[in-house]
């Protein structure tokens, strides 16, 4: 009895194929817009995920947000840091804007003075020579460490390895190349140079280390060192509890990056459900089209209802027969709509260069909602069919 239920619907909606595609139109875009937007949402989160994790979840961030010129932190003051229980490396970054020439080709672009134990903790990897040593921060050496745009544009195909380049006027030796790793929330290092901290100090003019990075041990010693961190931070810029109570902004900052991560985490996955909630919104007003239409078709086939009742069909019989249409259609749309979110989806990914974030859940979850708005917007006019009464719907013209 459903199998020739589910074959009447097919052909009912071959027979008015233009209604029957406008009626499934709600259902292919709300089908298609949740599997994109949560698609793309996700996409977006693992993204970000993929990025913060090549940084791993020990690392954490010090800056000096003071305004005052005598709050400094020199090299020496950064490396008392390293004696912190739980601590692996301490990286220091003094960074600037330079001008990079090269046989006639130059270059605007940002300089960052550091030591050797940069490289691991902000993850960045080697395409050809070295990274920096630390004989080249103890004595100021004139080398220095390029990103992979910075090697295409100075030196095109020529091997970089070995040259010199000008940084600000002054002859600085080629050592490294990195890998192109391409543009995230810290940034990019592609287009960035890198020289020993003691050589960066001389070319800007500045002692001044505003920002330095720890490398914890393990992803549990972090919150140990944030507030060790926070306590020796506190004597080194005299800022106390009276500081903090009158309002006083703290002239420092610690950021542990395992907080951000799970702070954006959490943000993604509300902006992610309330995009997939919107596009759920057109499945509804999709169902509301099913239900106006099969209401119509109700009037339409007033008739047929008669003369299948006359002939022995029961009440339950109509009810089924109008509610698996109702269903089909949306079995239909929900199909057609996977299709375009699934395509849509990959070819926005492919674009943007982020993961696609399609998942069989997403699928499987959107495919099964428009099920359930097929039924539950079917039921009504399935139901004022299967009662109509054998005689008034034959004397219907």
């Amino acid at each position: 009895m459903i199998l020739q239920s589910m074959k009447m619907a097919w052909k009912q909606l071959k027979t008015s194929k233009m209604r029957s595609f406008l009626t499934m139109l709600g259902i292919i875009i709300g089908v298609s817009s949740v599997i994109l937007l949560v698609s793309l949402g996700k996409g977006v989160t693992d993204q970000v995920n993929s990025q913060m994790g090549d940084l791993g979840s020990n690392l954490v961030t010090v800056m000096n947000t003071s305004t005052n010129p005598n709050d400094k932190f020199t090299y020496d003051d950064v490396l008392k840091y390293k004696n912190i229980d739980g601590v692996k490396s301490i990286s220091p970054e003094l960074s600037g804007q330079v001008k990079a020439t090269f046989d006639y080709k130059s270059k605007d672009l940002k300089l960052i003075g550091t030591n050797e134990q940069y490289k691991d903790a902000r993850g960045l990897k080697l395409d050809a020579g070295r990274f920096l040593l630390p004989i080249d921060v103890e004595y100021g050496q004139k080398i220095v460490v390029i990103g992979p745009n910075v090697a295409s544009d100075l030196f095109g195909f020529s091997d970089p390895i070995g040259e010199y380049i000008r940084v600000n006027g002054m002859p600085y030796k080629v050592v490294g190349v990195l890998k192109e790793k391409g543009e995230s929330m810290m940034g990019s290092s592609d287009d960035q140079i890198f020289v020993p901290l003691s050589a960066a100090q001389r070319l800007l003019k500045d002692t001044n280390v505003r920002t330095f990075y720890v490398e914890t041990d393990t992803a549990e010693d972090v919150d140990r060192v944030v507030n060790t961190l926070e306590s020796r931070l506190s004597i080194h810029f005299n800022y106390n509890e009276a500081d903090s109570a009158s309002g006083e902004t703290a002239p420092y900052q610690v950021i542990n990056q395992q907080e951000i991560l799970n702070a954006f985490d959490t943000i993604s996955s509300t902006l992610t459900t309330a995009l997939g909630a919107i596009a759920g919104i057109s499945l509804v007003v999709g169902g509301i089209g099913i239900m106006n239409i099969m209401l119509v078709s109700v009037s339409e086939r007033t008739r047929e209802i008669g003369i299948r009742k006359a002939l022995g069909a029961k009440k339950r019989d109509i009810l089924t027969q109008f509610l698996i249409e109702s269903i089909v259609i949306s079995v239909v749309g929900g199909l057609v709509g996977i299709a375009i979110g699934v395509s849509g989806a990959l070819a926005f990914g492919s674009l943007a260069g982020i993961p696609s974030g399609i998942t069989a859940p997403t699928i499987i979850g959107a495919f099964l909602f428009s099920m359930f708005i097929g039924v539950i917007f079917g039921i009504t006019p399935a139901n004022k069919a299967s009662k109509l009464r054998p005689i008034d719907a034959l004397r219907s013209e």
